[in-house]
């Protein structure tokens, strides 16, 4: 019986000992549509970027919603080859198996043969508690900061933790 992303993703959370809650909500395409939800779900919301290089190497790059990201500068902190620009929606679907609206660090869970490079911002990393997409934009996980860590080590994609907000 064939299972859906996000049951794939809970049983991986599960067979990893990590707790979540699960918040159903409306579908959310942006950080602006989100907002509605702060005071219900408590923690930090995340915003989520997927970056290429003009190498075709991939990033994703999660930070607080509120973050100020330059794209003009990003690069040099993350390690890529010149200017990043947004990854086609294609690519995101082939490596991360999310489409726009729904990118997602747990979508590090599709990336099999290891071609994004994870990178979390510092300032997250100040929050007990992460809030992120269950691989659609009809939910919100949240999970503790420290069990997000195991998850993405679990994956093969152990993050980079760089200041990369202004």
């Amino acid at each position: 019986m064939a299972t859906s992303p996000e049951e794939e993703l809970m049983r991986c959370l599960a067979e990893l000992g990590i707790a979540v809650t699960m918040h159903r909500h409306p579908p959310l395409f942006t950080v602006e549509q989100s907002r509605h939800l702060r005071g219900e779900i408590p923690g930090a919301h995340t915003k989520n970027l997927f970056l290429k290089d003009r190498k075709e190497r991939y990033f994703l790059v999660t930070a607080e919603e509120d973050a100020e990201l330059d794209l003009k500068s990003i690069h040099r902190l993350i390690g890529a080859s010149g200017r990043v620009s947004f990854g086609k929606p294609d690519m995101l679907m082939a490596l991360l198996g999310v489409v726009p609206g729904a990118v997602t660090p747990f979508g590090v869970l599709n990336d099999h043969e290891g071609r994004v490079t994870m990178v979390l911002d510092e300032a997250l990393m100040d929050s007990e508690i992460i809030n992120a997409h269950p691989l659609h934009n009809e939910a919100t996980v949240s999970l503790r900061r420290d069990d997000l860590l195991r998850f993405l080590e679990a994956t093969g994609h152990p993050p980079l933790i760089l200041k990369v907000s202004q």
